[in-house]
């Protein structure tokens, strides 16, 4: 309390206004008499609390245990360091009854410590503030109580100082909630600091095998599981939580914040072996962005928000393996169109093999159609599209035909002339995986 005692304003009627009817005010010296009076009382009791403080502390730690669970069990665990803070706070108090600027910076100070620590330690904020009031009840109840037993004429005195008691209360119950909330915004940053740390070596494969169970926890994962890894990236916020939605949904997963991509690391369950209907949609397998002489990613699914790209890697086993599956999303997200998509790894090994490795699939590409790059570029053009349909239709001419809207046989002397260019053969197995790879590979760098 800043001051027990406090001016007061005497009406006073305008300059030739007639004055008020009924009992005229007392004189202010006479308020100001009643005030010391009060003062005189409040001290005299207060002194008397000081120096009784032990039994004023034993009372409020009986009250506690009685009437705040959460107090209860702390006074059980260290019923030693409860008393203690319990009688610091109570001196600090009573002592600033007697002489409020002498004691108020140390009471100040004690009651932000109370908050800082219980924060620290977990004990609800609510717990605490009603500690405060009934710590501020009872010190009320004591004043009033010694003023009846030593001079019980003067209890009448004490309401003139009753609003300041409790003003004291309610700006201590404010600081200690301060406190509280500052360490305890404290506290969420170190964990999820902590647990951004912990997430991000897990999935840079740094971890140390000693720091997983506690990755494990804070994560709320198993050490022990199946996992796979979903890496998102978008342009617009909204988008990419549509997409982080879409693939977590129903399944245990952390999201791993980054500056570019997105990661989740997803919890399969026990019949899983892969996230299934990546495209939120069903089997929805489209065509996705298409370049002329590359096959379009048969899973390229746009997810639920357009813009967003998502790879998914393949299932791994353990925490320990993250790393591993983390970096398999990212050749899995590296393969999706640019415009947005889905694409899921165990679909596309054989594209992921050329993805991961871009200087061998720039050979490739060099080896298998490099003969084509003395045509002109849209005769170049209208072969490699030719092939890539063509494959795409299982090596059917008919069909590759009619989405090439053109003959069969026409189909069938472009790949002619493909061969008779590149000296390869498209009815040798290897001949055609190195072409497939070729092609993929030539697509994804295009993109």
């Amino acid at each position: 309390m800043h001051q027990a005692l406090r001016s007061r304003t005497v009406f006073r009627p305008a300059a030739g206004a007639p004055a008020a009817p009924g009992p005229r005010p007392h004189p202010r010296h006479v308020r100001s008499l009643i005030d010391a009076d009060a003062l005189r009382v409040l001290h005299r009791a207060a002194r008397v609390l000081l120096a009784d403080l032990p039994d004023l502390t034993d009372r409020l730690v009986a009250a506690l245990q009685d009437q705040e669970p959460a107090y209860r069990a702390a006074v059980t665990s260290d019923p030693a360091a409860i008393w203690q803070e319990v009688h610091r706070s109570l001196r600090h108090s009573v002592s600033s009854l007697i002489d409020p600027r002498g004691s108020r910076d140390a009471a100040r100070r004690c009651s932000w410590k109370i908050g800082a620590t219980r924060a620290e330690q977990g004990l609800p904020l609510d717990a605490l503030l009603h500690a405060f009031r009934l710590g501020g009840s009872l010190v009320w109840q004591g004043l009033i109580e010694e003023t009846c037993r030593t001079a019980p004429e003067d209890v009448r005195l004490l309401v003139h100082i009753a609003a300041d008691v409790w003003n004291f209360v309610d700006e201590h119950c404010t600081l200690v909630a301060d406190a509280y909330r500052q360490v305890e915004r404290q506290l969420a940053w170190r964990r999820e600091n902590r647990l951004r740390v912990l997430a991000g070596a897990l999935l840079d494969g740094a971890s140390r095998i000693a720091d997983l169970p506690e990755t494990a926890q804070a994560l709320d994962l198993p050490e022990e599981g199946r996992y796979v890894v979903v890496a998102v990236t978008a342009g617009c916020p909204s988008d990419a939580a549509g997409a982080r939605a879409a693939h977590g949904r129903g399944r245990r997963v952390y999201w791993h914040t980054g500056v570019e991509v997105d990661y989740g690391i997803v919890l399969l369950g026990e019949d899983e072996s892969e996230i299934e209907g990546a495209d939120e949609g069903g089997s929805g397998r489209g065509s996705g962005g298409r370049n002329a002489g590359s096959p379009a990613p048969t899973s390229a699914v746009p997810p639920a928000s357009g813009s967003a790209r998502t790879g998914v890697g393949t299932a791994v086993s353990g925490l320990a393996a993250v790393g591993d599956a983390r970096r398999l999303a990212d050749i899995a997200l590296d393969m999706c169109p640019r415009t947005g998509g889905a694409i899921r790894l165990t679909e596309h090994l054989p594209a992921a093999l050329v993805v991961s490795t871009p200087d061998l699939g720039t050979a490739l590409v060099e080896r298998v159609l490099g003969p084509l790059g003395g045509l002109e570029p849209a005769d170049e053009a209208v072969l490699l599209d030719t092939l890539a349909t063509w494959l795409a239709c299982d090596g059917s001419a008919q069909r590759a035909g009619e989405r090439l809207y053109c003959h069969r046989n026409t189909v069938l002397n472009r790949l002619r002339r493909y061969e008779q260019l590149t000296g390869r053969s498209l009815s040798r197995p290897a001949d055609l995986v190195e072409i497939s790879l070729a092609l993929t590979a030539r697509g994804l760098r295009t993109r």
